[in-house]
């Protein structure tokens, strides 16, 4: 039976737009490392690390498209991942602490065991140590991406798992960076952004609903974040929760609140972000070239320690979460999934691409060559972890065909 677009409820046109935006992640992916492995490579970095702006920050230095758009248009990214982060959490997947027990283990336990396995890998040199957090973060776009090719073999319900999971993890991800990656920081600058969250907070108290005074707001308080040292892509999932969220009314996800200045926001920021921001982030951060590239080098400690921890670490974590969630009773498994459908989906889990590269630019500052390393590592944990969990999926057993 066909089903009208119009009828699709919010949360199947997330998935949809977050699948069609995770292929094109993969199209802008491979471009860059076809475009770092040709005559154009040396014109590719050059304009990369091309002065265009002024100097916003003495720390980061005059302004480069690579600045602009990692220190940039990723905000808006953080932004777009906050406001689905605190919609699912008050009226969404998440709403109830009930729908939160199935994710919320294998999400802790998905960021956990990378971390431990890549801290094993790379013990033996100390200036690897705060790239911990790297292959502890999932991509949902590139994950989902990889779902929507497999249509029908992939069972709702691992989807619905897969992002809830995604979901946690980004905000596990968020407060690693805000925590973990803050060098120093300056206080005035901190706390203007401070005042300006109360100004904020008052325009949602008085019930503000235009947009516009937030997104000044917002504007603002990116600016006095990039001043003060944190990060500046944080100040997009703070002021993702200082916008007025007025909750759909109907059934769960069915239907949008016009009236809700979040969901207006939300659904003029996802396609640039999805079909834009990610892609052009992914092309600027993923060229790599292989020149010289050996097994000597692949299996050096801080490639192999990110590899491994993508996909082994991510695996054994996600699936060994849902795993004691069930059987202790705290969760019920997901309908119509078989266990192999739901290792494969914890393997999916293993791709890290975006919020890796993410954080290897922010874990080795004036380590260009660790970054570069970091590159590869991530690549090779996302490439292996995608590849198998596609193979499982698109062979595996339906969970009526074999014993669950």
């Amino acid at each position: 039976m066909s089903v009208n677009a119009s009828n699709l409820s919010a949360f199947q046109r997330f998935l949809a737009s977050e699948s069609a935006g995770g292929i094109l992640l993969m199209f802008a992916a491979v471009a860059a490392l076809l475009v770092a492995n040709s005559p154009l490579a040396d014109s590719y970095h050059h304009l990369l690390h091309l002065p265009t702006g002024p100097i916003l920050s003495d720390k980061l230095g005059p302004m480069t498209p690579h600045l602009w758009i990692n220190d940039g248009l990723m905000a808006l990214f953080f932004l777009l991942v906050g406001l689905e982060i605190r919609r699912e959490l008050v009226d969404g997947r998440l709403a109830t602490w009930k729908a939160r027990r199935l994710p919320a283990l294998p999400a802790l336990m998905g960021m956990a065991v990378p971390a431990v396995i890549y801290t094993v890998l790379t013990r033996s040199d100390p200036l690897l140590a705060n790239g911990w957090a790297i292959p502890s973060a999932t991509d949902i776009a590139f994950a989902m991406g990889a779902l929507a090719l497999l249509g029908r073999h992939a069972p709702l319900s691992l989807k619905l798992l897969l992002v809830a999971i995604a979901i946690l993890d980004d905000m596990g991800a968020v407060v690693i960076i805000a925590i973990f990656y803050t060098s120093s920081i300056d206080g005035g600058a901190l706390a203007a952004a401070g005042a300006i969250v109360a100004i904020l907070v008052a325009l949602n108290r008085l019930r503000v609903m235009s947009l516009w005074p937030y997104l000044i707001g917002l504007a603002l308080l990116w600016y006095a974040t990039l001043l003060s040292g944190v990060h500046a892509t944080i100040a997009g999932v703070v002021g993702a929760f200082l916008i007025p969220y007025i909750p759909s009314t109907g059934e769960q996800d069915a239907s949008d609140s016009p009236d809700s200045p979040l969901h207006r926001l939300e659904h003029a920021l996802a396609p640039w972000v999805g079909f834009l921001i990610v892609p052009l982030f992914g092309f600027v951060n993923a060229g790599v070239s292989f020149a010289g590239l050996s097994l000597s080098s692949v299996l050096a400690p801080l490639p192999l320690g990110i590899a491994a921890g993508l996909f082994v670490g991510k695996q054994l974590g996600v699936f060994g979460g849902v795993l004691i969630a069930v059987k202790t009773g705290l969760a019920a498994k997901p309908a119509g999934a078989s266990w192999l459908q739901i290792y494969a989906m914890a393997m999916l889990c293993g791709i890290g691409f975006t919020m890796s590269l993410f954080i290897s630019g922010l874990a080795f500052p004036g380590h260009p060559e660790f970054v570069e390393e970091a590159k590869i590592g991530i690549l090779l944990g996302s490439l292996v972890s995608a590849a198998i969990a596609c193979l499982i999926l698109r062979f595996a057993p339906k969970a009526g065909e074999q014993a669950s």
